[in-house]
């Protein structure tokens, strides 16, 4: 029967099957791998305009993203990232009024209806402040530097430069030994920028001098500084002050609430900041009992998003104390050694500042920059530590990208919070980066270790699904075990906003998740259900670790750039490894026990300090302790660096690591030897890899003696084998459709289990051995020959084959029983068969007719198309520009007989998601990345009408009528000049080669 037009209808108007959630449950319920729980499935970011949108649609967006999958949301009221809309009015509608606070309990409501769990920022925007009083202690502080030369005779006699900046901290003087101008290179992040010019001064270590107390009360001074032998000199002042800077902006001459001039940044570096926060939260939005109690049933993680307040220097008035108590010396007359590279590290990195000041010392005053850190860092956990506690008190918890941006120790801060969080835009899909920052949180026992996933320039309205779950895969392998997508947006109509809607970011970061992409309804749902099934098993029991990797910076790179850079952990034998930082060696997990660190946790086998590492004289000591209970330290391409502190005195430092190097259990090999000194110490990885290509694992032990293995084959095609510590049966997890099945081809030997694979692209594989919901089946192979295609086995536990082909090159397979198949079918099986003329129809997407109205999804019409092989839509001139869905349509004549029990339909790479359909039927979900579905279910004698149904992205679309587009009163083509301009086109629809593959079933018992 041939696909009707009424069938095609059909098809264009259907809607993604509904995920049923019950409650929302507590943290530690996952579910189950066929059907997670809320908390243990992906959330969207979802960005709320501001409080005067519709609370209806606003729920209904929530309820929308928990039918597709999601867990729920991470509501963030966006407020335009920190700009004024036209129109706005946010002292009715801003964070924390009235207003808003009917709109957050909308939004709690919501999950509750739909059994969801809710993250919810502590503020607008990044969660970085709130409403507070102007002159509230507790807001962001700056250091402000001002540096003068004092003239040529040593004497100094007038007003202090700066004076009406703020309170005056201290008044140095030193003498200079040399200066240059250093002139500003180019950085590039996100995009390339300039880095401002500076001036660099060596100062004289033993002339730092602190005359603060010299000053008048009007701010001048006499000095008199010796110039005999013609010294030059220069004179700082540094003065601290509220910045006042507000990430929630209100225009208003208004003084009568504390909401008429929007929101403050908080101070980072103290308790007071995180109190003025949660003072704020218990006055205005938790008095509200039912919010409250919403919260308690509904509630995930209260968050703050990546640091994005910008100063001079890193500052708080309690940080002269603080480093006081922790380093016994004062700070003030080492602050211009501090005016360089420790405001945000990450936002600023091309105005780390004008004036650079060294020391004439041997490690040129590094040892003062690392004590400034350290103490700012102590601070900063005082601040998280206060979220930290305030969340759990009413049982929930809190989450942060903890250190995100600030010249301190990022891995030092991560066991701080419950959640901590990291971001696919920072850490740029590196696995090596997230194993930097997921180490302290295995350390610590974090159950969660969270990403902020799917940021990338420009590339709203054309991030593809596939390279979503490359996204997702990558972090996977780093640690990561939970994603909350980069986000969703408010469907409804907004101030000066056009179809296709209020979009973050202006466009400029994907994505935009709505039911306005043509993927939201038709192949996301697959999608979500791929991720959460992915993080239920990332989530059971405790991740096991082969090796830690030290690393210690007083200021982490905020990308956190590869450290161990050498190809022989990875490439040679498949060792997974966690980085950690020294202090991270006072967590209570981190003792050694039968020759592992961490027994209870991740039990690292041996430890490796790369050569360019900075060792602590207290991780010398911890790293002694370590050896000489039994764990094998290697130091690997040469001695490693001291992390000086103070006055750089390297005489300790140097004489521990002598100790070190003679310590039992401490070995030096060259760079690139360190798997070579572990297997000649007997130490396997738990998953030990030989593949033609990389391919990553985790490895997870429950405690009920179910243990589960991630592997990812990255970047390219290969195959290999994976040999695994275990002798459980292995079985197959199939994160798209939640099946359960046993691995086909194994052997076991030497207490090992070997299996082979082979893998497309970017592919992934979940096992799990030991306690499953399958029953055990003990029929085998050892490898799988290319003919077969594909096997079931029956409930009873037989074995059937589907052999293809290709059968007749093979001679013979070897079961598990004992017995050996000879030739596996003395049938011909019927060969492949290539479809091509294929019937293309466009569903295309357009705005509406009133441009102006957001609201609606699209303006929709049909083209038909003749195809005579899948190309991309840029190819097909009528739909070049066009954005829709695709309806592949293809009839296949079909002859049941002895060569042909059945079929395999071969789809190529489905880059935005795919649904077939054959005769109407539609089949289960399927692997984007290399779809192979079995059709034999659906197939009848004659003819069999299949259709694949394809998203589009909406770019190519959008692109051509991007002048006409608006979000919140900006032009987003404004916006993409400092990028060079709009992207090009991208390619839509199958492309590729689609074959049907016949099969002959074969029973072997």
């Amino acid at each position: 029967m041939r696909l009707t037009s009424l069938l095609i209808t059909a098809l264009l108007s259907r809607q993604s099957i509904a995920f049923a959630h019950k409650t929302t449950g507590p943290y530690d319920d996952l579910g189950s791998f066929q059907n997670p729980a809320s908390r243990a499935r992906p959330r969207f970011r979802y960005w709320l305009p501001d409080a005067s949108v519709d609370p209806g649609l606003v729920q209904q967006n929530i309820k929308d993203a928990g039918a597709l999958g999601a867990g729920g949301v991470e509501f963030l009221p966006f407020y335009a990232y920190g700009s004024e809309v036209s129109g706005a009015d946010w002292v009715i509608y801003g964070f924390g009024t009235p207003a808003y606070l009917k709109m957050f309990k909308a939004a709690l409501e919501a999950h509750k209806e739909a059994g969801l769990a809710m993250d919810f920022p502590l503020g607008p925007n990044q969660g970085q402040g709130v409403p507070a009083r102007y002159d509230d202690e507790g807001l962001q502080w700056d250091l402000a530097p001002y540096a003068v030369a004092i003239p040529p005779n040593g004497s100094y006699d007038g007003r202090l430069p700066g004076w009406d900046t703020g309170d005056l901290v201290a008044l140095v003087t030193a003498q200079v030994l040399s200066a240059r101008n250093i002139a500003g290179q180019t950085v590039t992040t996100f995009y390339t920028v300039a880095v401002e010019d500076h001036m660099q001064y060596v100062l004289k270590n033993a002339t730092l001098q602190d005359w603060t107390d010299n000053v008048s009360s009007e701010g001048t001074v006499r000095l008199k500084l010796p110039s005999s032998h013609g010294e030059t000199y220069l004179l700082f002042a540094f003065y601290q002050y509220l910045t006042h800077t507000q990430n929630l902006p209100v225009s208003s001459n208004m003084t009568g609430t504390i909401f008429d001039n929007g929101s403050y940044i908080v101070d980072h570096f103290s308790a007071k900041g995180a109190q003025v926060v949660t003072k704020f939260w218990d006055d205005y939005l938790l008095e509200d009992a039912e919010v409250k109690e919403l919260l308690s049933e509904v509630g995930n993680y209260g968050w703050e998003d990546s640091i994005e307040a910008t100063s001079n220097i890193s500052w708080t008035p309690s940080l002269p104390k603080v480093f006081y108590d922790k380093y016994g010396y004062d700070l003030k007359r080492f602050l211009p050694l501090f005016m360089f590279g420790n405001n945000n590290i990450g936002i600023q990195n091309a105005a780390p500042g004008s004036v650079e000041c060294l020391l004439d010392t041997p490690d040129q005053g590094k040892g003062y920059v690392n004590d400034f850190r350290g103490a700012l860092m102590e601070g900063y956990r005082a601040y998280v530590e206060h979220y930290t506690n305030w969340t759990n008190a009413m049982n929930l918890q809190y989450s942060s990208q903890v250190a995100y941006n600030l010249p301190v120790d990022v891995l030092a801060s991560v066991p701080y919070v419950n959640a901590p969080e990291c971001e696919s835009l920072q850490h740029q899909n590196n696995v090596d980066s997230y194993r930097q920052f997921s180490g302290p949180a295995i350390l610590a026992g974090k159950k969660v270790i969270s990403n902020e996933l799917g940021a990338v320039p420009t590339e709203a309205y054309s991030h593809t699904i596939t390279e979503l779950l490359w996204q997702v895969n990558r972090a996977a392998a780093g640690g990561v075990n939970q994603v909350v997508l980069h986000g969703q947006s408010y469907s409804g109509n907004y101030y000066n906003t056009t179809w296709p809607g209020y979009t973050a970011f202006f466009y400029l970061f994907s994505e935009s998740y709505s039911e306005k992409q043509p993927y939201w309804n038709h192949g996301f749902s697959e999608a979500l259900n791929h991720i959460a099934r992915l993080q239920y098993s990332q989530r059971k029991g405790i991740p096991k670790v082969d090796l830690v990797v030290y690393s210690k910076d007083s200021a982490s790179d905020p990308y956190l750039g590869t450290v161990y850079n050498q190809a022989d952990l990875i490439g040679n034998e498949g060792y997974t490894y966690a980085y950690l930082s020294p202090e991270n060696f006072a967590l209570p997990r981190a003792y050694v026990k039968n020759g592992s660190l961490a027994p209870d946790g991740p039990e690292l086998c041996a430890m490796i300090i790369p050569g360019p590492s900075n060792l602590t004289l207290d991780a010398i000591g911890y790293i002694k302790d370590y050896a000489r209970a039994g764990l094998p330290v290697i130091l690997s391409g040469g001695l490693p660096n001291i992390y000086f502190t103070e006055d750089g005195t390297e005489t300790a430092a140097r004489a521990g690591l002598a100790s070190l190097q003679a310590t039992q259990n401490v070995y030096t090999v060259a760079a690139g030897q360190v798997a070579s000194k572990l297997s000649a110490l007997g130490i396997s990885p738990r998953v030990k890899v030989q593949a033609d290509r990389t391919w990553y694992s985790t490895w997870r032990s429950d405690s009920d003696g179910t243990e589960y293995l991630f592997i990812l084959s990255d970047l390219v095609k290969s195959a290999g084998t994976v040999s695994v510590a275990t002798t459980k049966q292995p079985y197959s997890l199939d994160p798209w459709t939640g099946e359960e099945r046993p691995i086909l081809a194994y052997q076991q030997k030497f207490g090992r289990t070997v299996i082979p694979f082979s893998f497309a692209a970017n592919q992934t594989a979940i096992l799990v051995f030991g306690n499953t919901t399958t029953s055990a089946t003990s029929l085998r192979t050892t490898e799988i020959p290319a003919s077969i295609i594909g096997h079931e086995y029956s409930q009873a536990g037989s074995l059937h084959l589907h052999v293809s082909s290709s059968s007749l090159a093979e001679t013979s397979l070897p079961l598990s029983n004992g017995k050996t198949i000879t030739q596996l079918t003395n049938r011909t099986v019927a060969p492949s068969i290539t479809l091509s003329n294929w019937s293309l129809t466009v569903e295309h997407w357009d705005h509406p007719l009133n441009i102006g109205d957001a609201s609606t999804i699209a303006l929709k019409h049909n083209t038909t198309h003749k195809l005579t092989s899948l190309v991309s839509w840029r190819d097909i001139p009528a739909i070049a520009n066009a954005s829709g869905i695709g309806y592949y349509t293809h009839s296949l004549a079909w002859s049941p007989s002895a060569s042909a029990s059945g079929a395999y339909l071969l789809l190529p790479k489905a880059t935005n998601g795919a649904r077939v359909y054959v005769n109407g039927h539609r089949v289960p979900p399927f692997d984007y990345q290399a779809p192979k579905i079995h059709i034999s279910p659906y197939l009848h004698a004659g003819t069999n009408d299949i259709t694949v149904e394809v998203p589009s992205v909406m770019w190519n679309y959008l692109r051509s009528i991007f002048a006409e587009l608006w979000t919140g009163g900006i032009h987003p083509t404004d916006v993409f000049r400092a990028y060079g301009g709009l992207p090009g086109t991208v390619d839509n629809g199958l492309i590729g080669e689609a074959t049907v593959v016949p099969y002959v079933d074969v029973h072997v018992g």
